[in-house]
């Protein structure tokens, strides 16, 4: 996405929904942008719009060049259980079965060891919680995007909290792409009046949330661990995404009581931009790099509000990135 292509017609917080929502099926994988496809949710009334356009120049000696970056998934930290160690207190910690928790930990007790040195305070190890956060210098699918005060006044993306869905890293051809998850729309999938069958039926009392300006309709599946869901793609344990193409899949997984409606959070439209386009806005500024827990990203239940994501996120980083929580929007 362009910054400079992002063109405003008014104040709105989210655009309009078209009666024809489009979004791109993702038959094989890696995720080819192809293949549009109706979403059929409906229309969101609003009393304001604004059309975002994003466009951009590929290079591809620039997109095909991921040395920078750490790559999808990087694996530097074993999966697993993280390292046993010949205390037998270590057998009473809980086990850490996600990398990107085990890397945190290690963080976690690297900052405090820092602490020591700096304050000659003994200070003890503490648990790392189930909400916590951290920043990252790559990307990596997985991670997400926090706006600075440089997107202050682009409504679609200012203080918002982008989650990663793909990098771009491991095939720039495809650039990164992923939902915004700060934006409820305050809307009922049945209040769309939607054709899906799945969707009004199934889904139906489900909530809406904007994904991002681009049409495509993107949902993400919380799969509570399990290792067996084999129609969707994770992105980071324990979460999956899936488009329309995988909407009778997901509704049987929930007839048959594999997983409720409330594990299924639906988002309209999506973010993306080709790999060279992100590296630049990140470097100038335009967004802050971070991992952070699960919970953050989907949230303990449905109903549970988002709005207050990039406060919360940017706080637990600790150092400049809360005082950034707590500044003023710019007024452009």
């Amino acid at each position: 996405m362009d910054l400079l292509s992002v063109q405003i017609k008014s104040a709105a917080r989210c655009p309009n929904l078209s009666n024809n929502n489009q979004f791109f099926d993702k038959p094989n994988s890696p995720w080819k942008l192809r293949n549009k496809i109706s979403f059929d949710v409906g229309t969101v009334s609003s009393r304001h719009s604004f059309v975002v356009r994003a466009n951009g120049n590929k290079n591809s000696q620039n997109s095909s060049d991921s040395s920078s970056s750490g790559g999808d998934n990087d694996h530097s930290v074993p999966k697993g259980e993280g390292l046993k160690g010949n205390n037998p207190a270590e057998s009473n910690k809980p086990k850490v079965t996600d990398w990107r928790e085990f890397r945190a930990i290690l963080r976690q007790d690297h900052q405090l060891m820092l602490n020591k040195q700096d304050e000659g305070a003994v200070q003890e190890s503490k648990p790392l919680g189930s909400r916590w956060a951290h920043p990252l210098t790559f990307l990596e699918t997985g991670c997400v995007l926090l706006a600075t005060e440089k997107l202050d006044g682009v409504l679609t993306f200012e203080r918002s909290v982008v989650f990663l869905l793909g990098s771009g890293t491991q095939h720039p051809q495809e650039g990164p792409f992923g939902v915004i998850i700060n934006r409820p729309l305050h809307q009922k999938i049945k209040n769309m009046k939607p054709t899906n069958l799945h969707l009004a039926t199934t889904f139906s009392d489900c909530l809406l949330h904007f994904g991002g300006p681009l049409e495509a309709s993107i949902f993400l599946l919380k799969t509570k661990g399990r290792k067996s869901i084999l129609d969707f793609e994770e992105v980071i344990p324990p979460l999956c995404f899936g488009s329309r193409n995988r909407l009778d899949k997901a509704s049987a997984l929930v007839k048959t009581g594999v997983f409720k409606p409330q594990d299924f959070r639906f988002f309209v439209g999506y973010a993306g931009w080709q790999l060279d386009q992100l590296r630049e806005e990140i470097e100038a500024g335009f967004w802050h790099v971070a991992a952070c827990s699960s919970n953050l990203i989907f949230g303990s239940t449905q109903n549970s509000s988002s709005e207050g994501l990039w406060e919360e996120i940017l706080q637990l980083m600790g150092g400049s990135y809360s005082e950034l929580s707590r500044k003023p929007k710019q007024e452009l």
